[in-house]
């Protein structure tokens, strides 16, 4: 009797992976349970289906479906329906949110000439959503403040700290004008916190073509990028010092939650911020004067940038409507046969600001064609070990709302069942990229080496590595060469693993595919199914390859004998991290050195000219040394607890066979409380909701992460005092960290 061809391919599938599996043990797993996890995964790979994707994505990005909206309402509905159909007990969990949406946008230059802003984005030929204009919420930033002003324009760049320190080396001075910053550089909420800070009324924010327009490419529709009248919605709440629901800090945002008055809310912005297109940019910068931006500063538009004031000015008047809307989390359980009370968490949230094909769908479909995928081993008779939860988030867009909340909200039982959460967004054509807490950086990097990339066939983690040496700069090159794993980057802010890891300390990932589908549809009204699908990814061949990489991220942590989580790339990362502290406070040391000088030798210039515009520079106080022992001595300690745990984990792991049962439970539950370990119940200055001491969004880098946040930033701010002080909180913390990973030799070592 003949066999069916679809079982030979799983048999040769399944003999090719246990050749491979002898010769790499798979972590957390004992020999056998190896196995019959790859006989698994197999399996789960030829459950995907790639149309399934296509048909949910264009359904989903079909109509308008922001936080509030009747799309938004309609997805909701069809996720969870979905999810039930799948296996999973599913419930739609409910919040009352601030969400302000405009009801009056203008922006007019009064002089030297007039013009109003068009601020909309027309339809295109081919795109069969973008003409639903009446469905879409306009071009607007998120939580500016309402104001009514007008002055001369300061062009900032991307208006960054650093960017105004240029600017008063030319003696130039925003207070009391508007600025423009384009796009890029930080996240966006940066720039309007910076000019009103140094005194500007109002801040607007341009797209320029340089960056995702036809400096890049082909204009949509033609092409993939960013046309004229395309623009970048955006959340401007100030994120790095809390996420979420801006009136209910800390606590989840249920429908009788307490409030805090609105001009309490520290993260809303003080001076209005508004988004345009670069067809609206256009007339704005052509019409200003002053000196020369420098060469790094200049855009692509056909013209000479310059930073003014003036003679250009502007008027802007914004009006909000400041109202409570709903948001809603689809939460979908598949209960652990073993660990019911272990949760491995997976998200992706689904809300957009328009149609949102690329963000979030791109991710959003994926996760929800691997969660059928594991429903349907379910279905066929396996059970995970732990419990695997599914969660597609609302409400990201606008400041990680959804997950946000219920983070808060169920954060005591979060806090003793969360063991890992794995996190996604938008995905696409490409390369692999991942990060997250380091204790995961040797299993993520074993599941990259066992997923093939669809065009190469190479393993993705082969080819994330050959685009990495070929971009790094020489010593970063030979690192990577010499290094037998990918490092994973740390994690800032920017999606919805940040209330898991810095406000839970619970561990976390990040994974996403891209890198060859650029372009310039991002938060405009072209994130439609049209462009993805002709420039995301043609086939969701990646979509697949991502649903490959989550489904074995989530099977493995689902199903290990212990927690795969692993103490040596972390100890090794804190290194560096340590190194890079100390090596910052040298660095500052020598510049303001350096500074000072300049200033002496630059106000004795100035002095001989009176009528000389420029302005020198200030002084800085003196950089001190720091005592760095406590932090060299904690990581000292920590590299001798990691060194002895690994000495006893291959000594108890001889053999390949399990653990006892009551050893693998407890150690279980020292990888969960490891992470936790790393937190504090203060938090890091001046913003108690970030309690992670090792990883958080940077002040003013938003997006970009700080590592060892306490002591970097207290550093760079020059608070001398308060950087002595976070050494020492860093430094126990460390201690801390290895305590626990003794306790974990001894577990070991009594088995």
């Amino acid at each position: 009797m003949s066999v069916p061809r679809p079982a030979m391919i799983l048999a040769f599938l399944f003999a090719s992976i246990c050749l491979r599996a002898a010769a790499q043990p798979m972590a957390g797993f004992d020999s056998a349970r190896a196995l019959s996890e790859r006989s698994l995964e197999v399996k789960f790979d030829a459950s995907l289906k790639a149309d399934n994707m296509r048909d949910w994505m264009k359904q989903l990005s079909s109509h308008a479906h922001h936080v509030g909206s009747k799309g938004d309402a309609e997805n909701v509905s069809m996720i969870a329906s979905l999810f039930r159909s799948w296996g999973y007990d599913t419930h739609v969990e409910e919040f009352t949110v601030l969400f302000p949406t405009p009801k009056l946008r203008v922006l007019e230059m009064t002089r030297p000439t007039s013009y109003r802003a068009v601020l909309a984005e027309p339809p295109v030929p081919g795109d069969t959503t973008s003409g639903q204009t009446a469905e879409q919420l306009p071009l607007y930033n998120c939580y500016s403040c309402d104001g009514d002003v007008a002055g001369e324009l300061v062009y900032v760049n991307y208006g960054v700290p650093k960017d105004y320190e240029e600017l008063a080396l030319r003696g130039i001075d925003v207070k009391g004008k508007i600025v423009i910053a384009r796009y890029g550089g930080a996240w966006r909420g940066i720039k309007p916190k910076v000019a009103a800070e140094h005194g500007a009324l109002g801040c607007i924010i341009y797209s320029d073509p340089r960056d995702d327009g036809y400096f890049r490419g082909d204009v949509y529709p033609e092409g993939a990028y960013r046309n004229r009248f395309g623009g970048q919605r955006g959340s401007v709440e100030d994120m790095p010092l809390y996420p979420g629901d801006p009136l209910t800090p800390f606590v989840g945002a249920t429908k009788n939650a307490k409030r805090i008055p609105m001009n309490e809310a520290r993260v809303l912005t003080t001076i209005p911020v508004l988004p345009i297109s670069y067809a609206d940019a256009l007339p704005l910068l052509s019409a200003m004067g002053g000196p020369v931006a420098p060469e790094e500063w200049r855009g692509a538009l056909p013209i000479t940038y310059h930073c003014g004031p003036g003679p250009a000015a502007v008027h802007m008047n914004l009006e909000f409507s400041w109202d409570m809307a709903p948001i809603r989390d689809v939460i979908a359980m598949l209960k652990g046969s073993s660990e019911p009370g272990e949760w491995i968490i997976r998200g992706n949230h689904q809300d957009a600001w328009v149609f949102g094909a690329g963000d979030p769908l791109s991710g959003l479909v994926s996760m929800m064609e691997e969660a059928r995928g594991v429903g349907v081993l379910a279905a066929g008779g396996w059970r995970p070990e732990r419990t695997i939860v599914y969660c597609a988030w609302d409400g990201e867009e606008p400041g990680l709302l959804g997950s946000t909340e219920w983070v808060e909200t169920h954060a005591d039982e979060l806090a003793g069942k969360a063991a890992v959460y794995v996190n996604s967004d938008g995905t696409g054509r490409g390369f692999f990229s991942a990060g997250g807490s380091h204790t995961l950086e040797l299993f993520i990097n074993q599941v990259a080496r066992e997923v093939t990339d669809p065009e190469t066939h190479v393993s993705v983690s082969e080819r994330a590595r050959a685009a990495q040496i070929l971009h790094a700069s020489g010593t970063e090159r030979k690192g990577i060469r010499e290094r037998a794993d990918l490092r994973i980057g740390a994690l800032g802010s920017g999606s919805d693993y940040s209330p898991f890891l810095q406000h839970l300390g619970i561990a976390s990932m990040n994974i996403g595919y891209g890198g060859e589908d650029g372009g310039g549809s991002y938060h405009s009204a072209y994130d439609s199914f049209d462009h993805y699908a002709r420039f995301g990814d043609p086939g969701f061949v990646y979509g697949v390859t991502e649903a490959q990489t989550a489904g074995r991220i989530v099977l493995r942590l689902a199903d290990a004998n212990v927690l795969p989580l692993d103490f040596g790339d972390f100890t090794e990362t804190i290194g560096r991290y340590v190194g890079e502290v100390m090596k910052l406070a040298d660095d500052m040391r020598e510049s303001t050195e350096e500074l000072n000088r300049n200033v002496r030798e630059k106000t004795f210039e100035l002095s001989a000219d009176p009528k000389d515009p420029r302005v020198a520079p200030k002084s800085e106080d003196p950089v001190p040394y720091f005592d760095f022992s406590p932090l060299q001595n904690a990581l000292a300690a920590l590299e001798r607890s990691t060194h002895r745990f690994g000495e006893a984990w291959m000594g108890g792991r001889s053999g390949g066979g399990p653990l006892p049962a009551e050893t693998a439970r407890a150690l279980d539950r020292l990888f969960m409380d490891f992470e936790r370990t790393l937190t504090t119940k203060e938090g890091l200055p001046g913003r108690p909701w970030y309690v992670h001491e090792i990883y958080a969004p940077g002040r003013y880098t938003g997006y970009g992460v700080k590592t060892l946040p306490g002591v970097r930033e207290a550093i760079e701010a020059r608070k001398w005092k308060e950087a002595a002080d976070q050494v020492v909180i860093a430094a126990g913390v460390l201690e801390r960290a290895a305590a626990l990973v003794e306790r974990g030799t001894s577990l070991l070592k009594k088995k």
